[in-house]
């Protein structure tokens, strides 16, 4: 075996290509995915966690990297990472202002996007096309364009009515589609859907960003595995989307809900 990197590690770390370029932070360094797929891998987690906030070691991880203090207090954990609409920084209200002044009082995008159906989300302007990326999206498209959370959150939770907001994250993986959608006219029929207050923050723009990831081929059957059940995962890496690695025999692991796990990744001569 080859020792590669061990330390913490968060998400992997995307780049927008053909296919996909995948970077795993660990410790102190990045290991690039892509150089390993087709290869034998064993991740071994030894045991300790680290809050991706503070630093402090915890036993239990909430909310994909944070300790329990951190979940309650962080800016990052806020719920409005979850619920745009809830955020209030625009009245002057947060957890941490400034934090919500380059996070929240900026501009954000309402896209569409497919990743095994058709989903309506919310995302920072810098964070285009990572967000689809770590999705797992095959292609996206920008609907909206506002000044702050808020608002975004605002017209996502009105198209919740029409579209999902969930990826299917097997089907996802499976490189399944519920159906073929024509992007501009699904825009077009959002548009149609929303009040007039909300319709002038449409995008121009018609761009269709379309994601190929690395993967040699898709999993017929999936099982998921996580090193809270098992604390050493090997295999042949078939191939990377969104944030799951895919080996050989169909099991995936979601390596953004291990964020701030302490790892050892070795290729297996």
């Amino acid at each position: 075996m080859t020792m590669l990197g061990s330390g913490n590690i968060i998400k992997m770390r995307s780049e927008f290509a053909n296919p996909v370029q995948y970077f795993l932070p660990i410790g102190e360094t990045e290991l690039p995915m892509n150089n390993l797929i087709g290869k034998s891998i064993s991740l071994k987690f030894t045991g300790q966690i680290n809050c991706i906030s503070c630093g402090k070691r915890t036993k239990t991880s909430f909310g994909q990297g944070f300790c329990y203090n951190c979940l309650q207090t962080a800016p990052e954990a806020s719920e409005t990472v979850m619920r745009p609409e809830l955020s209030k920084a625009h009245l002057g209200i947060a957890r941490d202002m400034d934090w919500a002044r380059e996070h929240d009082l900026i501009d954000h995008f309402v896209y569409l996007a497919v990743s095994g159906e058709l989903k309506v989300g919310v995302t920072r302007h810098h964070q285009v096309p990572t967000r689809w990326i770590d999705q797992g999206a095959s292609e996206a498209i920008i609907l909206a364009r506002t000044p702050n959370r808020h608002i975004s959150g605002v017209i996502e939770v009105y198209l919740k009515n029409f579209f999902s907001d969930k990826t299917n994250w097997r089907s996802m993986l499976q490189n399944k589609t519920v159906q073929e959608y024509n992007l501009p006219e699904e825009k077009e029929k959002a548009y149609q859907l929303l009040p007039a207050e909300l319709q002038q923050y449409l995008h121009p723009d018609n761009h269709i960003w379309k994601m190929n990831y690395p993967c040699s081929e898709f999993p017929e059957k999936i099982a998921s595995v996580s090193f809270d059940k098992d604390p050493e995962i090997s295999g042949i890496l078939n191939g990377i989307k969104g944030q799951y690695l895919i080996f050989s025999d169909g099991r995936v692991l979601n390596i953004r809900k291990h964020n701030g796990y302490f790892l050892e990744i070795s290729a297996i001569d």
